[in-house]
């Protein structure tokens, strides 16, 4: 093999140029492994990155606190492992930083490395990214530096906004869900206000859209927040429904609200779970109910409610187009879910969506940062 570390650094120089897309960020990984020259020509990846911001601590709110938590952006992949056709698929979703992609590289061969995957309750797991198939799915705020045991059932998400961007700027904005509360902070204030006329239920989680707040809450009910006059509007399902809602960005694209229900009976029984998917029309500030998500992939969890495209994916991996998939749901096995399956009851409408039994899911972890789950006949 000739020795790629002797290439002229003006190649190398050429060569990171054109390595500078998200799309190619796990390509420049690898060739910061090849050799020192290599390392100390190709910069770290900035989507791999986990930039960071000192906020006052919300903990004691109302009362203002001298005490520091950390807002950090996390990316967000999904790794599919690659296996003979025969195989099942291997999948890990969750987020990756410079922590665990870099100082844990192992490459016996020069174009070789490694990721450390921590999933609780087991030994560390190292991947070789060159077996790998790899899908950003953007990033995803958490709030660390904190005391997660007193707070665990009070904090529901947070998520940030820039603001005067296009003149500039480089203020932010954060809203997070707390108790009861919306509490919402602004960089240049830097304290925490609780943001009224809100739902009096508890927060379930926050995304952010073409520039907008979207918070949902426990009892159905979903607000639109600006960020700069912190302005809420309430924005119901058509027809809502007694149902577990998710909201669900696919990229600045498309906004979609995932209504899961469970029919009311003494027993729970969660095989009968139907689900409506709604998209939204910003311009009328409606939900508009749909049977189709076209060649999406909505997973729904603890790491947050992410899209993937199923058309990266290849053929017979077991994960397409137009489903869904709880990695949070009860139990190791389940199933993704799909438009109008049939249940072989008589009395249950169609038009929803349902488990389907095409495709078993074998879940290895579902905790926080890594969901590992198998895709099987």
């Amino acid at each position: 093999m000739p020795d790629w570390s002797l290439l002229p650094k003006e190649l190398l120089y050429l060569i990171s140029k054109n390595l500078e897309d998200e799309d190619y960020c796990f390509d420049v990984v690898h060739a910061r492994s090849v050799c020192t020259s290599w390392r100390s020509t190709f910069p770290f990846p900035c989507c791999l990155l986990r930039p960071s911001y000192s906020l006052p601590s919300f903990a004691d709110f109302p009362s203002e606190s001298k005490d520091l938590c950390t807002l950090e952006k996390i990316p967000l992949f999904l790794f599919r492992v690659k296996t003979p056709a025969t195989s099942p698929s291997m999948y890990y979703l969750g987020d990756i930083g410079r922590d665990n992609s870099e100082d844990h590289m192992k490459h016996p061969s020069p174009l070789q490395c490694s990721v450390r995957m921590k999933i609780p309750g087991s030994d560390p797991t190292l991947m070789n990214m060159l077996d790998c198939q790899i899908l950003s799915l953007g990033h995803q705020y958490k709030m660390i530096s904190w005391d997660p045991h007193s707070l665990a059932t009070r904090f529901r998400g947070v998520a940030v906004l820039p603001l005067n961007k296009e003149e500039g700027g480089g203020g932010f904005v954060v809203l997070i869900g707390y108790s009861h509360d919306l509490l919402v902070l602004k960089s240049a204030e830097r304290r925490w206000m609780r943001l009224e006329k809100t739902s009096i239920a508890t927060c379930s989680g926050i995304v952010t859209f073409r520039g907008r707040f979207y918070a949902f809450f426990l009892n159905g009910d979903i607000f639109v927040i600006d960020p700069y006059s912190l302005e809420a509007t309430p924005l119901m399902p058509l027809q809502p429904l007694s149902s577990i809602n998710y909201l669900v960005q696919s990229g600045n694209d498309e906004l979609f609200l995932v209504e899961a229900t469970l029919p009311d009976a003494e027993v729970i029984e969660f095989s009968r779970l139907t689900c409506r998917v709604s998209r939204l029309d910003e311009e009328a500030g409606v939900w508009v109910v749909v049977s189709d998500i076209g060649d999406r992939v909505f997973f729904i969890g603890e790491q947050g409610n992410v899209a993937c495209s199923a058309k990266e994916l290849p053929d017979g991996c077991g994960v397409s187009g137009n489903s869904m998939l709880f990695t949070n749901w009860p139990g190791d096995v389940i199933y993704f879910c799909k438009y109008g399956v049939p249940t072989g009851y008589v009395e249950d409408d169609l038009n929803f969506w349902r488990f389907s039994r095409e495709y078993r899911v074998m879940i290895r972890n579902k905790s926080p940062p890594v969901v590992a789950f198998r895709v099987e006949r």
